[in-house]
């Protein structure tokens, strides 16, 4: 067991369907580099099925390119096996490694990696001229994919005369030409501006629908982690924080660090009014007349009536409304807006709440705020965590309940 501590409650695995076979199982993987006695990677088990788009999610130096390093062949696990399917790729203890190049994977990396003295064509040919196909099978197989990531006709336009967007296209269709079990993803949108981002992520994802292969993407972008997958783990320091479908991350973190790091959230001092053992608990907010609202808790033993906890509440679950220098409606709780951002489709506003602290917010844009405005809050009557005011820990959740 590698965890200290699991929540049975925060614990999920992707869903895995009948006709869904285990296309890459990882057990007990771990890596320590040279110069460190900090593991990079520490005992980590995951499964990731057919179909699915599993992600690694979390922040710089967290363990996820190693990750998807020793998946691809390049990092040597110090212990741990590697299976795709029931094929054995790496087993530790046997000093078993299949070399990358019989490892059946396509890759994309960051820098996509298009080699400029090559056109198109030649680009996405090289993986199959390295496996002496027969030029007849090639020029079909490059022709296909090239009209499955939406490129046909640009064979011959050399590697430099490719736009951003392109030269990632051009890296996908090199990547599946081959026709890989596993599709491993390090970063591939993060040299793109964001409008391309947003449509590139929109065309993977029906690339993949498509195509049914299994494909581990590697990201610290949390839209990126939460539109496209069907399971994500969140790494920090090795080791994964939690896993699960992306809705159970962002609605229902299993610690701290989960909470913090996936979304933004507004923290509200309270006290609790009652706990039952499934969990739930009724919470009422500090300095707002007759405000209860609803969460989870993981430490429901802990926190019997009176106890003073914080309750993590997204910015989208709070309403706003005018206020005036009265006491807040029974209800609601009052703050002071601090500044106004008007970012397009919505404006964000920083509010200082009464008898709590500053928090972030989110408005209609056809109905603003200025700033020292005097406001109303509303706080969605449930599905929120609650924690308890003290409570330092952070578990880490890296196996099944």
């Amino acid at each position: 067991m590698a965890t200290s501590e699991t929540r049975g409650a925060a614990v999920m695995t992707p869903t895995k369907g009948p006709d869904k076979a285990v296309a890459v199982r990882l057990e007990n993987l771990s890596k320590t580099y040279p110069g460190t006695d900090v593991p990079a990677v520490d005992t980590l088990s995951l499964d990731i099925a057919d179909g699915e788009v599993f992600t690694l999610l979390g922040p710089s130096g967290c363990g996820k390119t190693t990750t998807l390093r020793m998946v691809a062949g390049l990092e040597v696990p110090d212990q741990g096996d590697i299976y795709f399917g029931d094929r054995e790729i790496v087993i530790t203890e046997r000093g078993r490694r299949v070399p990358p190049e019989k490892r059946n994977i396509g890759m994309v990396f960051q820098s996509y990696a298009i080699w400029p003295h090559m056109t198109v064509e030649q680009n996405v040919s090289f993986p199959l001229k390295t496996r002496h196909m027969g030029r007849g099978e090639i020029k079909d197989r490059v022709a296909n994919v090239l009209e499955l990531v939406g490129m046909p006709g640009l064979e011959k336009r050399p590697g430099p005369l490719l736009s951003g967007g392109q030269q990632q296209r051009v890296a996908l269709a090199r990547a599946l030409v081959t026709e890989p079990r596993v599709l491993l993803l390090d970063e591939p949108f993060s040299n793109l501006d964001a409008k391309l981002r947003e449509q590139m992520r929109a065309e993977l994802k029906h690339l993949q629908q498509r195509l049914n292969i299994a494909v581990l993407f590697v990201t610290h972008d949390q839209i990126e982690a939460l539109s496209l997958s069907t399971g994500i783990a969140l790494m920090n320091l090795g080791v994964v924080q939690q896993r699960g479908h992306p809705r159970l991350l962002y609605e229902e973190p299993a610690n701290e660090f989960v909470r913090d790091f996936v979304g933004k959230t507004a923290l509200f001092k309270g006290e609790v009014r009652t706990a039952n053992p499934s969990g739930q608990v009724a919470v009422a907010i500090g300095g707002a007349p007759d405000c209860v609202v609803f969460g989870r808790s993981y430490e429901t033993g802990k926190l019997e009536d009176g106890r003073e906890v914080y309750i993590a509440v997204r910015p989208e679950d709070l309403e706003i409304m005018a206020g005036d220098s009265g006491a807040a409606p029974s209800g609601t709780i009052g703050a002071t807006v601090v500044t106004a951002l008007f970012i397009g489709e919505r404006l964000e506003y920083e509010v200082e709440v009464d008898g709590q602290s500053k928090i972030q917010v989110y408005g209609p844009r056809h109905a603003p705020f200025e700033e020292t405005d005097r406001v109303w809050l509303k706080i969605r009557p449930e599905g929120h965590s609650v924690w308890p005011s003290d409570w330092s820990h952070v578990a880490s959740i890296n196996e099944d309940p």
